[in-house]
């Protein structure tokens, strides 16, 4: 197996989920935060591409909007913006919908993408299940992403449920899951990182009830 050609995509770490609407709750939002910063420092120490994606919306919407406080990458992301390879302005969920990324990765003959940022049930999970068909293998870092405490007419899920949850359900499909300590450590040593499979996950889901 060669080694995987990584990029390192960070996404909309910005204010809105530290000051805005839409604060993280699990994990914590500051220790998630640092360890995208510890992911960025890593990727610049092997040279590995960082790019840096901020969701934008309308001036007058109520999260996101351009230009507004809440819409600026939080402080520790944000100081990376001038060394960062690429940065992508987004409007929808998928880092790859209306946005040039997909060809950029192409150019940059990146085969894998590392998903870090927010939120893990909209934006990680989008993401992921964006670059399935369009063959790039995905990593997602579990304490560099982050969930929300979810309740409407369907249900309520605490954000741990959400972000857990939504962990073991990428990598039983659509991303090999770790945390930023041990990509790093791949990222040192240009290894390839395995996911597991849904037959798999099924038959150990199975063993544990």
């Amino acid at each position: 197996m060669s080694a995987p050609r990584r990029a390192l995509i960070v996404i909309d770490a910005q204010q809105e989920y530290f000051d805005g609407l839409l604060p993280i709750q699990f994990p914590a939002r500051q220790d998630s935060v640092a360890s995208i910063q510890a992911a960025i420092d890593a990727a610049q120490q092997t040279d590995t591409p960082v790019v840096l994606v901020q969701h934008e919306l309308p001036a007058e919407a109520p999260v996101f909007a351009a230009g507004s406080s809440t819409w600026q990458n939080h402080p520790t992301v944000a100081a990376y913006e001038d060394t960062a390879a690429k940065r992508i302005s987004k409007q929808f969920s998928s880092i790859f919908a209306d946005t040039d990324l997909e060809t950029w990765l192409r150019g940059q003959k990146i085969d894998t993408i590392t998903l870090a940022g927010y939120m893990t049930n909209n934006c990680v999970i989008a993401s992921a299940a964006a670059a399935e068909p369009l063959g790039f293998a995905v990593e997602v870092l579990s304490d560099a992403t982050g969930a929300i405490d979810l309740a409407n007419e369907a249900g309520t899920a605490p954000a741990r449920q959400v972000h857990e949850t939504l962990m073991a359900l990428l990598h039983s499909n659509w991303a090999a899951v770790t945390d930023t300590a041990t990509w790093a450590t791949a990222l040192s040593t240009s290894a390839a990182l395995t996911k597991s499979d849904l037959v798999t996950s099924a038959t150990q889901g199975r063993s544990t009830r």
